[in-house]
């Protein structure tokens, strides 16, 4: 397998070459950036398997710059922010963010978070692919597990790697609810802790993606109590 590339972004030069030392460490390609805009322009000339992104930077922040990747990226993001209030992290999900750590952080639960998003990212078939599978149909929903793609009524839907993990795991049990931790602890492949708000973010942006009323969805359910569950 190609050696995977990690952009760093962040406008503090000594939390950016920290995290450059532990990423080379473990085998990692490394990019700088200092600025939203900078990586942008990086993105365009490299390629890049991960993103590791501050939120509160000069000329273009965190958020701005996840809604331009996201308009034509699925590549995974980890967004750093000095704040630790809850609904800094859900803002940061909610425009596209995989995974989100507090400064200050430990950059041994940096690296278990970057691992654990790229080994996603691989098994999604980004890079590479899979072989075998077969395409899961629930009324106009099409997930196609070679590809890892999800049309509705025929039309292409983009999902971030988090996002389609969420769709296939619904999709293949159709009719079956799924907890919030049970979600979570698939999905992530790590024990939940205050889930609820970080799941319900990303259920929330699945409906507006496949859903034509995602007020009354069709598809994406919520059994309250319980949890959540694709209808057959």
């Amino acid at each position: 397998m190609e050696r995977l590339t990690v952009l760093v972004v962040d406008d503090d030069r000594e939390i950016r070459e920290g995290i450059e030392i532990y990423l080379r460490n473990e085998g990692y390609r490394v990019l700088k950036a200092s600025d939203g805009r900078e990586a942008l322009d990086l993105l365009e000339q490299e390629e890049v398997h991960l993103i590791v992104l501050d939120i509160m930077m000069p000329n273009m922040d965190g958020i701005q710059a996840t809604f331009r990747i996201r308009d034509s990226r699925n590549i995974p993001i980890i967004m750093l922010s000095a704040k630790s209030e809850e609904t800094d992290k859900i803002h940061g999900l909610s425009v596209g963010a995989d995974d989100y750590v507090t400064k200050p952080f430990h950059p041994l639960e940096l690296m278990a978070r970057v691992k654990s998003q790229l080994r996603r990212y691989v098994t999604l078939g980004t890079i590479g692919g899979g072989e075998g599978s077969s395409i899961v149909r629930v009324g106009g929903l099409e997930l196609d597990p070679d590809s890892k793609s999800l049309t509705v009524d025929g039309e292409p839907v983009k999902l971030t790697p988090i996002e389609y993990r969420i769709t296939e795991l619904l999709m293949q049990n159709a009719g079956r609810v799924f907890s919030i931790n049970e979600i979570y602890e698939r999905v992530w492949k790590e024990e939940a802790y205050n889930a609820d708000n970080i799941v319900a973010v990303h259920i929330r942006k699945i409906r507006e993606k496949i859903e034509a009323d995602p007020k009354s969805p069709r598809y994406l359910k919520v059994v309250w109590g319980i949890g959540y569950k694709i209808e057959k």
